[in-house]
C-alpha cells in the first residue's frame, strides 16, 4: 500500500481500510496464514525490519503502511491491520507505534480482534496462550529491533492454550458482543 499522507476523517479512514482489503482479495493466500502489519511514522523503520525478517523465514506479509517517514495517525494503520484480521483475510496483525499503547487501544475497538501490547518475550508467550491475542502491538520506541523480531518470533510460535482459559476468553467475546448488541440497541 502506498500512502504519502495521513487520511482523515471518517470517510478517509473508510477508504484505507476498504482499498487494504481491496488489495489483500485481490491476491488470496489459499492457507490463511498471511500477517498483516501497519505502523505510523513512529513504528515505520522497526515495521520495515519486521517485514524483512518475516518475509525471509517465508512468511505471507501484507504491509498496510505507512510507506516511509512523514507523519501520519496511528488509528488509521492499526484499524487496517485489526480489519484484516478481523474479516478473516490475515490469520495475524502486528501494529508499531512509538509506544504501542494507541495502537493496541485502537485495534481492540475492531470486534473480533484481541491485541496485545507485547514488550518482552513472557508477554508474548502468554498474550497467545492464556489470551488468544490475534493482534501483536509493539512500541518501536521502547524496544529495538533485535529484541522485536524476538518477540515476533516468540509470539508467532506460542499456540493458544486452550482449556482453562478458553473460558476466559470466551468471557472477553461475551463483553464485546454486550456492546455491539447495545450500540445496534441505540443505547
Amino acid at each position: 500500500m502506498s500512502g504519502t499522507g495521513a487520511p482523515r476523517g471518517e470517510a478517509a479512514v473508510r477508504e484505507l481500510v476498504a482499498r487494504v482489503v481491496d488489495e489483500v482479495m485481490a491476491r488470496p493466500r489459499p492457507d490463511g496464514e498471511t500477517i498483516a502489519i501497519g505502523a505510523d511514522h513512529g513504528g515505520f523503520r522497526l515495521k520495515q525490519e519486521l517485514v524483512e525478517h518475516l518475509r525471509g523465514r517465508g512468511l505471507a506479509v501484507h504491509d498496510c503502511g505507512c510507506a516511509n517517514l512523514d507523519a501520519v495517525d496511528y488509528p488509521d494503520y492499526a484499524h487496517a491491520v485489526a480489519n484484516l484480521v478481523a474479516a478473516g483475510l490475515c490469520r495475524w496483525g502486528i501494529v508499531v507505534d512509538g509506544a504501542g499503547i494507541g495502537s493496541a487501544m485502537v485495534a481492540n475497538k475492531v470486534p473480533g480482534v484481541r491485541a496485545a501490547l507485547c514488550y518482552d518475550l513472557s508477554s508474548a508467550r502468554n498474550s497467545r496462550e492464556h489470551n488468544h491475542a490475534n493482534v501483536l502491538s509493539l512500541g518501536a520506541g521502547l524496544i529495538g529491533p533485535s529484541l522485536a523480531r524476538q518477540i515476533v518470533d516468540e509470539w508467532l510460535a506460542t499456540p493458544w492454550g486452550g482449556e482453562r482459559h478458553a473460558r476466559r476468553v470466551a468471557k472477553i467475546g461475551e463483553v464485546e458482543r454486550l456492546y455491539l448488541r447495545s450500540a445496534k440497541d441505540g443505547r
